[in-house]
């Protein structure tokens, strides 16, 4: 009989995997790294950061008992991904957002399809129970990126990638749009190598192509000007100077892994729940704009757009018309101003943007 851990790894590529690998339980390797990150505040307002900093040391926290931590990554890219022209360095994008029907904004790929966690967590949970079949007795815990844990660090150390200098892990066939899941076993099973080497050189398209200036250096991340934070964790106002340079941006962001040459020709994921379905890669801000609590419930739960509730998404969508400028719009930011003030403080500025547009032309 082929070893347990060769049975594992294809059971999890049988369930969907496309990445898996093992990796002992000890220490992460940047837990210092996260602790200088947090020192310098670039956690912004993600208070769970630095609540559960320490949970983040080691595995134990969440597994008492952990000895291997089975890492696993399946791809989602879909359409949407890389739309940058990558053959000239992402210079040529997407046409912006006033020339599209409907004034439509535009949403990460991983928040395409389905609710990533949930459709993580089930395999996890199923690849949890092939291990108790074929070890009764053994325990184990099945974590998506929710649950303190430093999946990159021992995505590394599982042999899945490298870090690339916009913090994303990198795997030579799937570049960065892939997500991350673990299985903490109390099993003793033998380990792949560790990735110890880096492709990207002295590329920095990532770093160059942000337009907010994210990045404090290679590898260092300032959360508090990152558009995918500023969209989704932030749950006050964008702040003014940073909200034109969201662009067309309603939901999370894309630029720094459209950008890489990693993804240039990676795969299209196969999981149909990860992959677009009608009106999720754009969004129709002028609908969007009308939505009430209800109708944000029934079209949204179950998917990512869900994190940024209601007045997060409707207060982006202002932000994004405000940039497109088009006096269209106006009427539907107009009855925004009845809304809470959050939406309505967008409102305000995204009026006063197509307004002074209006007078310089």
């Amino acid at each position: 009989m082929l070893p347990i851990e060769t049975r594992l790894k294809e059971q999890a590529r049988a369930l969907g995997f496309d990445l898996v690998g093992i990796a002992p339980a000890a220490n992460a390797d940047g837990f210092a790294h996260l602790r200088d990150w947090l020192d310098q505040g670039f956690a912004g307002e993600m208070d769970y950061m630095v609540r559960h900093a320490e949970a983040r040391r080691h595995p134990k926290s969440i597994l008492p008992d952990v000895r291997t931590v089975v890492m696993v990554g399946i791809n989602y890219k879909n359409q949407g991904s890389g739309v940058r022209d990558q053959e000239s360095g992402g210079e040529r994008q997407v046409p912006a957002v006033g020339n599209a029907p409907g004034f439509e904004g535009r949403v990460s790929s991983y928040a395409a399809g389905r609710d990533y966690h949930d459709v993580v967590r089930e395999k996890l949970k199923k690849l949890l129970e092939w291990v108790q079949r074929e070890v009764p007795g053994a325990r184990g815990r099945g974590v998506v990126d929710t649950t303190p844990l430093l999946e990159r660090d021992f995505a590394r150390r599982a042999g899945l990638g490298w870090f690339g200098k916009n913090t994303m892990l990198l795997n030579k066939r799937l570049g960065s749009f892939f997500f991350l899941g673990a299985l903490l076993l109390d099993l003793e099973l033998s380990s792949d190598d560790p990735f110890e080497a880096s492709h990207c050189g002295t590329c920095t398209r990532c770093l160059d192509a942000c337009p907010t200036d994210a990045f404090a250096g290679p590898f260092q991340l300032d959360s508090r000007r990152c558009i995918s934070y500023l969209t989704i964790e932030l749950r006050g106002p964008i702040p003014d100077e940073l909200r034109p340079a969201i662009g067309e941006w309603a939901f999370g962001c894309d630029i720094c892994q459209d950008v890489c040459p990693w993804n240039r020709k990676a795969p299209f994921g196969r999981d149909p729940e990860l992959q677009p379905t009608d009106g999720t890669l754009h969004l129709q801000l002028l609908e969007i704009l009308e939505l009430s609590d209800e109708e944000f419930r029934r079209r949204f739960g179950g998917t990512a757009l869900w994190r940024t509730r209601r007045a997060g998404l409707l207060r982006n969508a202002a932000i994004v018309l405000g940039n497109v400028a088009d006096e269209r719009a106006l009427p539907a930011l107009e009855r925004a101003l009845n809304d809470v003030p959050l939406v309505r403080e967008a409102a305000q500025w995204a009026i006063a943007q197509i307004r002074a547009r209006s007078r310089a032309k």
